[in-house]
């Protein structure tokens, strides 16, 4: 096969892009170029797709001897993943930016120039099981290593993009064997950090940084009853769950800490309360992909996943032609409208919708 191995420029797309080479596969590594600041340099594991990382990768596919190309998709980036990230903060809800830089990006953009360049599959060095099912079609699973296991973000893919991708890291039992296989072949990211935080935001300061595009104006911060028991800078600066930087002038009567709650962009206030109002009984979507076969029921069971490192919540799933409502067995914690919800039957990705809706075990009164 002719495969794009997409290198970031760390260790697990380096080997990624090495084990397609051992497979037999006529390879070719590309590098996507996220950003226009030119000057733009990592710092230590925060960031991606910068200027070292671009170098990073180029030493690594020369190492394996495949040719290597640098794609510039910033604006795309840009339009499709910045732009929406700030658009959904300022509707008050709480985006994940990698979902939608793999769901726009690396497996629509990228996968859709690669096959119309002639390749048949895009390598990646995520963490994640492709297999056959029973009627033939690939599925999706957890990887491996658990603690490694990238399935989650990889929900938005469809069963077509399935088809047109290779995980050759997926059944690597852990991440320290990449590493040690990365020194083997002489590739000089093998110790390299992992990058964390969001890509466009390597200092870390996500208020700061939406501060500026989305502006700050002074709100109320009221309780579940509706009392004014403080103000904020910025709505856009809090997410549902979140407990520091309330600087709450009015004490709880309990004296317990409170949370917040919801995020009303419109009157620009801030609703806290205790952390039992927290939980979440039902969740809904309208945006929603399934990665392989479409549930042959309109009703199942599965299990939800609502963060990347979130532990997997049993529940039941009702599916109409324009909705996906899951209801789980216990209460979920802290869920924001915004956030992507994956179901999974075992190990088996089925599917993924973003949150528009929530319903509170504990109703807000106001």
């Amino acid at each position: 096969m002719r495969v794009l191995a997409a290198m970031s420029g760390g260790v697990d797309s380096a080997v990624a892009a090495a084990r397609a080479v051992d497979a037999g596969h006529d390879v070719v590594g590309v590098h996507l170029a996220l950003s226009r600041a030119g000057g733009t340099l990592r710092t230590g594991s925060r960031g991606c797709c910068t200027i070292e990382d671009a170098m990073d990768a180029r030493r690594a596919a020369d190492r394996l001897g495949i040719p290597f190309y640098v794609w510039d998709f910033s604006e795309r980036f840009r339009d499709d993943v910045i732009e929406d990230f700030v658009s959904e903060y300022r509707a008050g809800r709480t985006p994940n930016p990698c979902m939608r830089c793999n769901e726009r990006i690396k497996f629509a953009a990228v996968l859709e120039k690669a096959l119309d360049l002639g390749f048949d599959a895009v390598c990646t060095g995520h963490y994640a099981l492709l297999r056959t099912g029973t009627d033939g079609t690939l599925e999706l699973h957890r990887a491996s290593d658990a603690a490694k296991d990238q399935s989650y973000v990889l929900g938005v893919l469809t069963a077509d993009q399935l088809e047109h991708t290779l995980f050759p890291l997926g059944e690597t039992p852990s991440k320290e064997l990449v590493r040690q296989e990365a020194e083997a072949r002489g590739l000089t990211v093998a110790r390299k950090p992992d990058s964390h935080d969001i890509c466009f935001i390597p200092d870390g300061d996500t208020r700061g940084w939406l501060a500026e595009r989305v502006g700050a104006a002074r709100g109320d911060i009221v309780d579940d009853s509706g009392t004014v028991v403080g103000s904020h800078e910025g709505a856009h600066a809090f997410t549902v769950g979140q407990r520091r930087g309330l600087s709450l002038g009015v004490p709880a009567a309990d004296g317990k800490p409170r949370f917040v709650l919801e995020v009303r962009p419109v009157s620009n206030t801030v609703v806290v309360g205790p952390k039992e109002a927290l939980a979440i009984a039902q969740i809904s979507g309208a945006r929603f992909t399934w990665a392989g076969a479409v549930p042959a029921r309109r009703e199942f069971e599965c299990h939800v996943q609502i963060r990347a490192h979130a532990d997997p919540v049993p529940a039941t799933a009702v599916v109409s032609a324009a909705l996906v409502t899951v209801t789980p067995d216990e209460p979920l914690d802290g869920v924001a409208p915004g956030q992507t919800a994956v179901l999974y039957d075992g190990t088996r990705v089925l599917g993924q919708f973003t949150i528009d809706h929530t319903v509170s075990a504990v109703p807000v009164t106001t």
